[in-house]
């Protein structure tokens, strides 16, 4: 499929595909003619690209983990190194403190619509 028909099916901007090629995160074939060619199973990969960069992994992060982990149902493969076992575990421990930083975050925010709603706060 052609880069538009990819960035349309994924919701994510062609110059985005261009980058993740660039990155090594995103191979495509090119046409006698030039334009990228990818293959259906781009559309899980930049999916799952999606998913690490919302979860805070950088570009070389995710090049380090594509590798390890099948595109289509987002189970692990079994080529991860101690190293990468390693940086992913700090990887979680850094998320998931940011889900707890996150969850303070909205117990006040839940304190100031009930205040703001009448109703008492949680410590009342």
């Amino acid at each position: 499929m052609r880069i538009g028909e990819l960035a349309r099916r994924t919701g994510v901007s062609e110059r985005s595909l261009r980058y993740y090629g660039t990155q090594g995160l995103l191979a495509a074939e090119r046409t006698p003619g030039g334009h990228r060619d990818y293959p259906e199973g781009a559309v899980d990969r930049v999916i799952r690209i999606q998913e690490f960069y919302a979860a805070g992994l950088c570009s070389s992060k995710i090049a380090d983990l594509l590798p390890c982990v099948r595109d289509a149902d987002g189970g692990p493969s079994a080529t991860a190194t101690p190293s990468l076992v390693s940086d992913l575990t700090l990887e979680r421990e850094r998320i998931d403190r940011k889900i707890d930083e996150l969850r303070r975050s909205r117990e006040v925010l839940d304190d100031v619509i009930a205040t703001a709603a009448g109703g008492s706060t949680r410590g009342d």
